[in-house]
């Protein structure tokens, strides 16, 4: 499946309620939503209230981006929350507390993701591909909307759609930064399947639809 993931950081937040539903009217599957603690990242965003009030006025996917220290210790708070993903960063945990990670979230049934920055290799993700649902490649260095898209992660995104052929492996592959309707079509060819749509998204003149950005087949 191929789809957008607008992201609430770049929302109004006083009309919250009408932004889902403009994402609703897109025909996207996803709500992204960044956690930020100001302390793995350089920014505040929001937390749990925000999730659970999304929750309650959407049945889309939500997919909760935590950009923050000690993530497997909120597992439980973002699924009762409403969170359906989970997506924690590589470098925010152990090695062995990623495989704890990823078996508390699914074993509440929810999907598991995990992120990496710019500057770390993307062979580090290899040992946890068969068990997690996604990948969030970082298109920019996370924290910030707004940023300038990185082309050189497009080599992330290559990789990973090669070693899911080679391995017949069916996680999604998620980006995330600088995402417009020019920068998509980089990452769709390359082989991302949900593309994360910022400013791009709340700040366009028009209604985005996802058919006009990309491929859904």
């Amino acid at each position: 499946m191929k789809t957008i993931a607008p992201s609430i950081l770049a929302s109004d937040f006083l009309k919250l309620g009408d932004e889902i539903k403009k994402i609703e009217n897109s025909g996207a599957k996803y709500v992204h939503i960044d956690v930020m603690d100001g302390c793995f990242v350089p920014n505040i965003s929001f937390g749990m209230p925000i999730i659970k009030a999304i929750r309650g006025c959407t049945n889309l996917v939500l997919d909760v981006h935590a950009m923050i220290i000690n993530p497997d210790n909120y597992i439980d708070d973002f699924i009762s929350s409403g969170a359906d993903i989970v997506t924690f960063h590589f470098e925010a945990l152990s090695i062995p507390k990623i495989h704890s990670a990823i078996w508390k979230i699914h074993s509440q049934g929810k999907k598991v993701g995990i992120s990496i920055k710019p500057n770390t290799s993307v062979e580090a993700l290899v040992p946890f591909l068969n068990d997690i649902d996604m990948v969030l490649i970082m298109t920019v260095e996370p924290g910030f909307g707004g940023q300038s898209f990185m082309d050189d992660m497009t080599k992330k995104v290559e990789f990973l759609d090669q070693y899911k052929k080679e391995h017949s492996l069916n996680f999604d592959i998620e980006v995330d930064g600088g995402i417009n309707d020019s920068t998509i079509k980089i990452v769709e060819k390359a082989g991302a399947n949900i593309f994360v749509l910022g400013t791009a998204f709340f700040k366009s003149p028009v209604q985005i639809k996802v058919g006009d950005l990309i491929d859904e087949n």
